[in-house]
């Protein structure tokens, strides 16, 4: 398969089960039932232990992509081992992979989108590099540090509070039309419509 023929793999990152779907951690899973919506599909099981939906994304014609979105189900210190699976089984290049995660070193509710770099303590990202190398897209999106003496695990662990929630729809929105800009026009003008 060329490479043009290849999808790109949509990576939201998150902890499966009902106790996680309101935190933090899992806005990477909230982005994927989006897009997923958006496209007009559902999610199915796959061997390689993630929830994967295979679709297009974007206008019928040149900037009409293959996407497969996918949720690791392996808890986000073990994302890496469902994505390297699903990159095999596709036949997915490292550059046409997009982890969606949470960013504790930007603000809450702003949006980087980057190629490559380090995993800045994200266990999710530093599980994915571990098993593929740091080549991959990143669509990052701030929810801030955590107040006072809290810890991060304590932070990232929590649900978004109810102000936060008042923009949660908007922030999960926009990184959203962040993805399929990146998808269908590449990284420099999803940047620069983007990164706030």
């Amino acid at each position: 398969m060329s490479d043009d023929a290849a999808p790109w793999l949509i990576v939201g990152l998150g902890n499966p089960g009902a106790e996680y779907a309101g935190n933090r951690h899992n806005i990477g899973f909230m982005v994927a039932d989006l897009l997923a919506e958006r496209i007009g599909g559902k999610f199915k099981a796959h061997k390689a232990r993630a929830q994967v939906l295979e679709g297009r994304m974007g206008p019928p014609g040149p900037a009409n992509r293959r996407v497969v979105l996918a949720k690791p189900m392996s808890f986000m210190n073990l994302s890496g081992g469902p994505v390297t699976a699903l990159r095999d089984f596709y036949k997915v290049p490292l550059e046409r992979i997009v982890a969606v995660h949470d960013e504790l070193d930007i603000d809450y509710p702003t949006l980087r989108l980057k190629l490559g770099g380090g995993d800045n303590g994200h266990n999710g990202l530093k599980s994915m590099t571990k098993a593929m190398g740091p080549d991959y897209h990143r669509v990052r999106c701030g929810i801030g540090r955590p107040p006072g003496r809290m810890q991060v695990a304590d932070f990232v662990l929590k649900d978004f509070s109810s102000t936060e929630r008042k923009e949660l729809d908007w922030f999960v929105d926009r990184s959203a039309d962040a993805v399929e800009c990146l998808v269908q026009e590449g990284l420099e003008r999803a940047q620069s419509t983007y990164n706030s």
